[in-house]
Formats: structure tokens, C-alpha cells, sequence
């Protein structure tokens, strides 16, 4: 293939990637945006494998590499459940960071690759491989780390080390000193020891950072890790002169960094106090819930009243949180949604956009179960209905309907937007015991008047609901 037809196919491939940006940015075209980005990866990668960079010698181990990963890859797509599709989420990001940092140091220590440059172009290209590895390093190790958390291997609550800041302070003042030595080497063996440490302390920094993040701010860490992945390709790209890796990198990054932004905005957080660690912690102290206990009593109520409340219901409003994901019960909560909506009842979705363990996770979860596009609503268009709402039904979620969010100062969760279900006439959450949530924050929602608890696994108790409706 001639350079000319690689860079006409990198271009196409661009213009997919956009257009699959575009097409998933909503439920009704995710299914296009999904097609066009796998045309344009394929472009891609066909033309990278027969582009003019890649000679006859190392077909055998691009053709291996690719048989290798499109099994592993079809394997993870038949065996991962929806409810692991986070933690994958993370290990994917540390791959490409992994990829990142192994690009770096081959394309150092290649005799051909450092031969290319000399003068001011050297120094731009080693300082392109210093800071690719070094995003590809905090990538990789703080993937890693999300991983544990959002499986359940390493705890959600946040690990704070005493004087952490200014541990990064030292840190970033390191890895900007080694810098400097090793733009200024003279040979492949003298950068070595510069490029290891930095690799180090950025491996370290990676581990630091995501363990000092509470639970609660996970959302926001995939979607962030999500934007340093594509940081870390763009460095890449540069490394290799390679225009599509440059393109595609920045379209992720820049992406990655306004969904984390829209997210901090939609937890009235700010994007530095997330990475600072800790959800709603000051002073280098772990979250704890302050103000009041939620003082009263519990009303727990059964499947067949709950049933009955939502049969003689005109409008009903059901919040799916991480609950529902775990127990699976989306497609209980469709054939729920279905039966009511044939007996005339108005039922809609209210999705918090930090709801789940990633961006648009409850979305995924109730496209899979074919709940229709049109009745599942973000928390602002509907927040303003709860009043005029016969039923509002929990299924799974702790933090986003807190109320404690708008009436103490003093919690954790304080300024955090939340689906004000206890506006309805009656509420009803579903958990399996009165557990904090995510955040470790008690919810006043549960001794409230107007509410009722319906204890249990949430599958089992939604199917003696529709058992109950049906009868």
C-alpha cells in the first residue's frame, strides 16, 4: 500500500471515529456510532498492517498479536455480564496505557527510530517518549487499581496516607528533575536509568492517586481514566509520527475530559478535589457522615402492596441503581414497565448520570432489556415531575435520591444533585438491608412519612411483584 492510500484511509477512519463520537453520544444512534467505529478501526488497522511502515518479515507476529487479541476480545465479549462491564472498562484503559509505555521504551532504545532525529528534533522526540511514558505509567497502574475497586478486590473507601499532597509535590518535582537529565543524555544506556525512575514514580503516583478516591467518585475515575488512555495513544502517535494514533488519541482525551467534567458538575464536584481523593473529605481525613443521624422508623412493605401501589398508580417513576445491575433485574423491571404501561399507567426512567459504577451504565443495563428510548429521562427533566408522581420506585440506589444532599451542609454529599423521589406521594426502595451506599453516607429517605422499604434481593422481589401484577 502506498503512503498515499494509508494517509486517504487513516483520513476515512478519522471521520468514522467522529461520527461514532456523534452516534453514541445518543441511546437511538449508539447502535450506528458503534458500526462506524468498528469500520474505522478496521480501516485502520488494515491500513497500518499494509501501509509502507510495515515490512513482509513481520507479517507472522502482526497476524499472531492480531489472532491473540481478537480471541481474548471475543472472550470477554461472551463471558463478561453487563454488571462487570466497569471493572473492564478500567482494565481495557490500562492496556493502552501498558501499550503506551512499551512503545516508549522500544522506540528509545531502537537504533533506527534514533537515528531519524538529531539537534531540536531529538530533544522534541525524547521529551514525546519521556511524557508518553509517563501518561501511559499513571494510566496504566491507576487502571489497575479502578479495577480492584470497581470488582470488589481492593475497598471502595478511600486510602489517604498522611501529607499525601505533598508526596505528589516531591513526586512531580522528581520526575521533572529526571526529565531534564535525560533530554540532556548522550547515549541510550545514560537515559535508562533517568526514564526508569520517572516510569517508577509514575507507577507509583497511578497507584496513589486512584487508591485515595472514595467509591462514590468511581464514575468520574473510569470516565478520567478513559481521557488519560486517550492522552496516552496521542503520545503515542507522536513517538511513531503516526497522524491517525495523534487524531484518535486527542478525540478521546478531549471527550474523556468533558464527560468527567459534565460528571464532576452533575456531583457538584470539583475536578481537582476528585483526583485530591476522598469523596467529600477535607483535610486529609477519610469521608465520614456528619450532622444528625437520620432518626425514625422504617415502613417496610411487601411485593404484593407494592404491586398494588403501582396498579392503581397514573404516574410512576422507577430510579435504577447499582443494586439492579447486581442482582440483574432489568429485564424484570422491563416486563414490569410493559404490563403497567398496557393497563395505561405513565411510567419513566429517572437516570442520575453518575447512577451505576460508569457514565450511562443504568442506560446500557435498560437497552439490553429493550426498555423503549423514549421513557428513560436524565434526573433534570424530570426532577420537576416528582411532585405530581403517584409512585416513585428505587430499585438499587443509595447516594442519588439522598436528601441529605439538599437539607445538611454538614454531609459529605452536601450541593449534590439528587432525584428527589420523596416529593412523590410514596416512595418505595428496594435494598437488601438499611447499608449505607457507595458513599458511606446514611439516607434520611428511608425514615421519611411518605416511604417504604421493600427488603430483599431485588430480582426476587420484583419477580413476586410482577407475579402480583399479573394475578
Amino acid at each position: 500500500m502506498s503512503t498515499t492510500l494509508a494517509t486517504v484511509s487513516y483520513l476515512g477512519a478519522i471521520i468514522l471515529f467522529i461520527l461514532s463520537l456523534g452516534g453514541l453520544s445518543n441511546p437511538e444512534t449508539s447502535r450506528r456510532g458503534n458500526l462506524y467505529g468498528i469500520i474505522g478501526m478496521t480501516i485502520a488497522v488494515l491500513a497500518t498492517v499494509f501501509g509502507p511502515q510495515v515490512t513482509a518479515a513481520g507479517y507472522g507476529w502482526i497476524v499472531g498479536s492480531l489472532a491473540v487479541g481478537a480471541a481474548i476480545g471475543l472472550y470477554a465479549a461472551r463471558t463478561v455480564k453487563m454488571t462487570q462491564m466497569p471493572e473492564l472498562v478500567a482494565l481495557m484503559h490500562s492496556l493502552v496505557g501498558l501499550a503506551a509505555v512499551l512503545v516508549g521504551y522500544a522506540n528509545y532504545i531502537d537504533p533506527a527510530a534514533a537515528g531519524q532525529f538529531s539537534g531540536a528534533e531529538k530533544t522534541i522526540h525524547e521529551i514525546e517518549i519521556y511524557i508518553g511514558i509517563l501518561i501511559g505509567a499513571v494510566t496504566f497502574s491507576g487502571s489497575i487499581i479502578a479495577f480492584g475497586k470497581l470488582s470488589g478486590k481492593i475497598t471502595g473507601k478511600p486510602v489517604l496516607l498522611p501529607a499525601r499532597h505533598w508526596i505528589n509535590l516531591v513526586g512531580l518535582v522528581v520526575v521533572i528533575w529526571f526529565g531534564g537529565v535525560f533530554i540532556h543524555t548522550h547515549s541510550a544506556a545514560e537515559g535508562m536509568t533517568p526514564l526508569v525512575v520517572m516510569t517508577v514514580i509514575a507507577l507509583l503516583f497511578g497507584i496513589h492517586m486512584v487508591m485515595a478516591i472514595g467509591g462514590a467518585d468511581m464514575p468520574v475515575v473510569v470516565s478520567m481514566l478513559n481521557s488519560y488512555s486517550g492522552w496516552a495513544a496521542a503520545a503515542t502517535g507522536f513517538m511513531l509520527s503516526n497522524d491517525l494514533l495523534i487524531v484518535t488519541g486527542a478525540l478521546v482525551g478531549s471527550s474523556g475530559a468533558i464527560l468527567s467534567y459534565i460528571m464532576c458538575k452533575a456531583m457538584n464536584r470539583h475536578f481537582i478535589a476528585v483526583i485530591a481523593g476522598g469523596f467529600g473529605t477535607e483535610g486529609g481525613a477519610p469521608a465520614a457522615t456528619a450532622g444528625a443521624q437520620p432518626a425514625g422508623e422504617v415502613s417496610p412493605i411487601s411485593a404484593p402492596d407494592t404491586a398494588e401501589l403501582l396498579h392503581e398508580a397514573k404516574n410512576v417513576i422507577i430510579v435504577p441503581g447499582y443494586g439492579m445491575a447486581v442482582a440483574q433485574a432489568q429485564h424484570t423491571v422491563y416486563e414490569i414497565t410493559r404490563l403497567l404501561r398496557e393497563k395505561g399507567v405513565n411510567v419513566r426512567f429517572g437516570i442520575h448520570p453518575v447512577a451505576g459504577r460508569m457514565p450511562g451504565h443504568m442506560n446500557v443495563l435498560l437497552a439490553e432489556a429493550k426498555v423503549p428510548y423514549d421513557i428513560v429521562q436524565e434526573m433534570d427533566e424530570l426532577n420537576d415531575d416528582f411532585p405530581q408522581t403517584d409512585v416513585a420506585m428505587v430499585i438499587g440506589a443509595n447516594d442519588i435520591v439522598n436528601p441529605a444532599a439538599q437539607d445538611d451542609p454538614t454531609s459529605p454529599i452536601a450541593g449534590m444533585p439528587v432525584l428527589e423521589v420523596w416529593k412523590a406521594k410514596t416512595s418505595i426502595v428496594m435494598k437488601r438491608s438499611m447499608a449505607s451506599g457507595y458513599a458511606g453516607v446514611d439516607n434520611p429517605l428511608f425514615y421519611k412519612e411518605n416511604n417504604r422499604m421493600l427488603f430483599g434481593d431485588a430480582k426476587k422481589m420484583l419477580d413476586e411483584v410482577l407475579a402480583a401484577l399479573k394475578g
